[in-house]
This record gives C-alpha cells, structure tokens and sequence, in this order.
C-alpha cells in the first residue's frame, strides 16, 4: 500500500516537476515571440505585468524593474511588440509564463517611437507654446555654448560670432554629445549656465548624426532643463533635416550650428550702415533744423521791434499809462459803488429798528413762559386730585378691610380660595385667612345651604317694623 502512496506527487511537486522540465528544454530558455499587448499593468515597484496575445492565443507576461529600465519607450495595452525571454511556470499558480527581458515596438523603431511619445507628453504639457518662449537680447555681450570641445561645430560658432559681432564674448561649456555620459555633463552645463547669472544668451547643439547618435537631446530630463532656462536658449542640434525634443523646447530653433551664430548676434556691418545712415538723417535733420530757425531770426531781425526798438518802447510806455489810468478809475467806480451800497443798507437797517424787534421779542417770550408755568401747575393738581380719588377707591376695595368686618377666606392646601363646598371634603384641612393671621382648621361636616337666608329674614323683620 505504501508503495501506492509513492507514485502520487503533491500539487507543489508536481508544479515543481513540470517547472523543472520547460526550463530544461533550449527553446524555452531563449524564446523569441511577436504579440500584442493587453492588460498592461506598470506596478508601483518598477515590474511591468501583461499579457500577449494574437488572434488565437494569450500567455501571461512579466518584465522585471531591472530589465524595463532601459527601454526606450513605455508599453501600453494595444501595443504590438517583439520580445525575447524565457518561459517557466509561476509555482504558485502553477501557471506557466513569459518572463520578457528585452522589447522593441514591432513594425517602428524604439527610438523613434519614444520620441513620439514624449514629443506628445510635452506638447501636452504645453512646453512646447509661444508662451514659454523668451526673447532674445537684441544685442548680446555674453554668450554661452554648450557643445563638444572638439570637432567643426564650436569653430563654426566662434567664427560666426566673431565675424558678426566681435563685440561679444564667448563661454565655451564642453560636454560630451553621445554616449552614457552626454545626458548628465549637458545636464551640469545649464545648471551651471543658470547659476552664473551672467549671460545674455546660450546655444545649445552639436554636428549631425544618426538618431541614436543625436538621442541626447531627444532625453525628458535634457528638454525639461531646456525648458525651465531663464537664459534663453537657441538649439542647433544637427543638420536642416534633423528635429529633436530640444528644438521644440528651446527658444528659438536653428538649422545648423552656423545659423544658430547667425541668430544670436547681430551683424555688425549692417549695424555700422545703420548707423551710418541714422548719422546721416540726423545731419539732414540738424542742417533743416538750423536753416528754418535762421530764417525765422533774420525775419525778427528785419520786424519793426528791432529796427525801432526806442520808438516800440515809447509806445508801450504810453500804452502802460493808459492801463494804469483804467484800473485807477475802475477802483474809483468800484469804491463809489461800495459807498453807496454801504449808505442804502445802514439807512434800511435804521428803518428795520432791530433794537426794539429784539426788545419785543423779549417781552413776547416771558408771556409766554408765565402762561407755560400756569398751564403746568393747573396740570400738575388735577393730576394730584384723581391720584387722590384712585387711592380712595382702591382703599374701599381693599379685601383686608373686608376682613376686619369680621369676614374670613377659606384657603385649600394649594393656596385656592374654597368658593364652594363642592371644592372640600369632610375632614380635609384647610385654612382661614383673617384680619391678623391664618388659623388652621378641619371639615367637620358639609351642608349646602343659603349663607344669605338669615340675612334676608333679619331684614324682613326690619321691613315689618
């Protein structure tokens, strides 16, 4: 029986077994496979987890962070794609799988598909907008220029500027181009560019090439420094035909390196004709100037006022007199009619008699004020004489008086005033309110009765009498 036993594997075994048996097999250790991605999952740890599938058939797929990193491009569901890895069996599922360990987009190049993809994530972005574009400095002294240290692209840039505008000064930053190390030195170059503060323009670029060759300047990190640059920067990456990432960040865009030298400096020749004929206008300007003012002096010069100026200044002697002889009579009008105005309201005032309006108004006031006072005492004791009146009859109504007539208030335990001998029982307590106290007593007995018929006999017998 126990040898029975021994031929059953347990489930793990088992998976283990058959496990053992696809990696031992050639083909499963290096697999090639074309398919198209579906459920494609980038988990927080860096493993990517999907499917691939064709028409007919679907294999669970997972590349790991350590040999996702290096891709060019970032799968996506739909996406058809060649890989190369192994197959094995995930134990705990016992489910076989494909472990991916390199992909490339099938029908496109990596590259050139990762350029597509971030081109579009920037322009998303809006980086790519005339917004974030700074102009550049219409006469530049400083100028930096972030390339390789050898090669024709520097001495096409140091030949241009020089040529043009030899004023300005040049800043090499050398970096390296291509290669594993050309994404962090241009990094560094405009880092350190920014930091300086002291330059008016950068140009950013290299010589031609293939696109592996220009990726650099295709990398997220480079075009996003590009872009955050608060020196303006001119990319000349390549030849006419090549367009990178960093052209559509950079602020102005140009063909080669030589056009790019072009753009940022101005020519000198043409400025020295501009100057020339600025200089010239400006005589022209001057000499019209000077010959209208020369004709306007020898016109003043031939007017009367400088022929005859004793006999001008005679005449505006006289006419002087005769202003000051108007204003002399003007404030004698003015002082006439001031007078008089003067006269006419004292005698009016006169005729108003003031003093005696005043005097009456007095008199009228204190009349008035004696009448006021009257008025208020008559007021004041008919007031006092019904005061009297409403506390004689609240003093007649006064029940205290009632009780001292002899007449008491049975009061219930609740304080009600027993009005009727449905309101008590025999033997319940209460209370007889008098003139000078309460007194407390019980029900000895009920009987509903007139409490008015003894009086009413006691005054018949009167009547009769």
């Amino acid at each position: 029986m126990e040898g029975v036993h021994d031929r059953y594997l347990s489930v793990s075994q088992a998976t283990r077994k058959i496990k053992s048996t696809l990696e031992a097999v050639p083909e499963f250790r290096e697999i090639y496979i074309r398919g198209e991605i579906s459920n494609f999952k980038h988990h927080s740890r860096g493993h990517m987890y999907f499917s691939l599938k064709d028409q007919h058939s679907k294999i669970s797929a997972v590349m790991f962070a350590g040999n996702n990193r290096h891709l060019k491009f970032r799968p996506e569901s739909g996406m058809n794609v060649l890989i190369k890895g192994r197959v094995s069996v995930y134990e705990p599922y016992g489910q076989y799988q494909l472990y991916a360990e390199m992909m490339e987009p099938d029908g496109i190049g990596q590259l050139y598909l990762a350029y597509e993809q971030l081109k579009k994530k920037l322009e998303e972005e809006g980086l790519f907008s005339p917004e974030h574009k700074q102009p550049l400095p219409p006469y530049p002294t400083r100028i930096a220029v972030v390339t390789s240290k050898t090669g024709a692209v520097i001495r096409d840039i140091y030949t241009t500027i020089k040529r043009r505008y030899p004023l300005a000064g040049i800043t090499l930053f050398p970096v390296a181009v291509q290669g594993d190390q050309s994404v962090p030195s241009i990094l560094h170059a405009l880092e350190r560019i920014n930091a300086m503060q002291g330059f008016d323009v950068a140009i950013v670029g290299r010589g031609g090439g293939s696109i592996e060759e220009l990726w650099s300047f295709n990398d997220e990190a480079v075009a996003r420094a590009v872009a955050a640059s608060h020196i303006p920067i001119i990319s000349a990456v390549g030849h006419e035909t090549d367009v990178t990432i960093t052209d559509f960040v950079a602020d102005v865009r140009a063909a080669t390196p030589t056009a790019a030298a072009e753009v940022a400096v101005p020519d000198i020749i043409e400025l020295k004709n501009k100057v020339g004929e600025y200089q010239r206008r400006l005589s022209q300007q001057l000499f019209h100037s000077k010959e209208q003012k020369k004709a306007k002096l020898q016109h003043l010069q031939r007017s009367y006022a400088f022929k005859y100026p004793a006999h001008l200044l005679q005449q505006k002697e006289q006419e002087l007199d005769r202003f000051i002889d108007s204003l002399n009579r003007g404030i004698s009008t003015e002082l006439q009619q001031a007078k008089t105005e003067y006269k006419q309201l004292t005698e009016r005032l006169h005729r108003v008699r003031p003093t005696e309006k005043v005097q009456e108004g007095r008199l009228k006031v204190e009349r008035e004020k004696e009448r006021l006072q009257k008025e208020m005492q008559h007021a004041f004791e008919r007031s006092a004489a019904r005061l009297t009146t409403n506390i004689q009859q609240l003093e007649i109504l006064n029940p205290l008086h009632v009780l001292k007539r002899g007449f008491s208030v049975g009061l219930k335990q609740n304080g009600r005033a027993v009005r009727s001998v449905n309101e008590v029982t025999t033997g319940e307590e209460v209370q007889l309110l008098v003139a000078d106290g309460q007194i407390k007593t019980s029900i000895q007995a009920v009987e509903e009765t007139n409490p008015f018929a003894h009086v009413q006999s006691t005054k018949e017998e009167i009547d009769d009498e």
